[in-house]
């Protein structure tokens, strides 16, 4: 797993990248790149790929061709089967908005470096294949559990049905 920020630069980012590993769901295996970068940056790459024209805090854009690197996930009566592949396949990108974190960390009353977490794990979801806009609750219950392993606080999802 990498982090960058907007120039490809190599950021340490409070131990992300080795939390993240640690936290990630069973089975989920390849190369993860998250980038820290402007929150203009975010707006454009937002409008660009999903045609909102604001400031989000965290996309993902999971590595394209035949799924390659992503965890496929398929149903199998009321329990779900994970179907991992090479480790060296790319799983895809996170992008987290600086600003919008640095905002988000101050409102919820933690450092930076938690907030980071939080959208990192939430990036890594949809990664893995989790939608939380179509699965009935099933991201939500997977990202607490995780959020709760790796001792975060609310997750994102979470903060949102708060509001």
């Amino acid at each position: 797993m990498t982090v960058s920020d907007g120039r490809g630069r190599a950021v340490g980012a409070g131990g992300l990248a080795a939390w993240l590993g640690r936290v990630a769901p069973t089975g989920l295996s390849g190369e993860v790149s998250v980038a820290i970068v402007s929150d203009a940056r975010v707006r454009a790459l937002n409008r660009a790929y999903r045609g909102v024209d604001r400031v989000t805090d965290v996309l993902s854009f999971p590595s394209t061709g035949a799924e390659a690197g992503r965890r496929r996930r398929v149903a199998a009566g009321d329990r779900r089967v994970d179907l991992a592949v090479a480790a060296e396949s790319p799983v895809g990108d996170i992008v987290i908005a600086r600003g919008r974190a640095s905002r988000q960390a101050r409102e919820a009353g933690h450092p930076l470096w938690k907030e980071l977490r939080v959208l990192a794990l939430h990036g890594l979801l949809h990664l893995a294949g989790y939608d939380h806009d179509a699965d009935a609750g099933e991201m939500a219950r997977v990202e607490a559990k995780l959020r709760r392993q790796g001792g975060l606080p609310a997750g994102l999802i979470e903060r949102e049905t708060e509001r």
